[in-house]
């Protein structure tokens, strides 16, 4: 048997190239098609909720101020989803005939509250003081993003290096057990 020398392993290689680099486009065409094709509906999304509710439409073009709909942020530590109340603030008034808005009769009606779907995450350890943060100034969309531009959240899951990166880019407090983990 001959041993195979630089020179002629390189002539393998060149041999076979386009048929190496053929299959390879095949599979990485194959495995975006099965990846796009068999994502669940909503994966890029977020979850569907109980009633289709538009931060897109309520937050962006009709510029409803988060502290609205999420009155507790200003002064808990928890944001606090809105009560059916609150939807019905405006929507006695507002398309009070559309299916989606009687759902939220029917909740009323039934003293329930509207079963929605968590979107974002943060660690059972950990408290986070949203009024300290508006009291600074920080946006709402610092965290949370552009929500006035997407009808569905997709949520985030808030790991501490996003808290961390932040803080030191503010010059804010990083001790951890006076500012979170207390």
């Amino acid at each position: 048997m001959e041993p195979i020398t630089p020179t002629a392993y390189g002539n393998i290689s060149k041999s076979n190239f386009r048929p190496v680099l053929f299959t390879a486009a095949c599979v990485v065409f194959i495995g975006m098609f099965l990846y796009y094709f068999y994502s669940p509906a909503g994966f890029k999304i977020g979850p569907e909720q109980p009633i289709p509710f538009s931060h897109r439409l309520h937050a962006g073009v009709k510029e409803i101020q988060c502290q609205f709909c999420h009155p507790y942020v200003g002064y808990s530590n928890h944001p606090g989803i809105p009560p059916v109340e609150k939807c019905l603030y405006c929507h006695n008034y507002i398309i009070p005939k559309h299916p989606e808005i009687l759902k939220e009769h029917e909740y009323f009606n039934a003293n329930s509250p509207v079963p929605w779907v968590k979107v974002n995450y943060l660690a059972e350890h950990v408290v986070f003081n949203h009024q300290r943060h508006i009291r600074s100034e920080i946006e709402c969309r610092e965290c949370h993003g552009e929500v006035q531009k997407k009808d569905r959240l997709q949520g985030v899951e808030f790991k501490m290096g996003f808290c961390v990166e932040c803080h030191r880019k503010k010059k804010a407090n990083l001790d951890c057990w006076l500012a979170c983990h207390n």
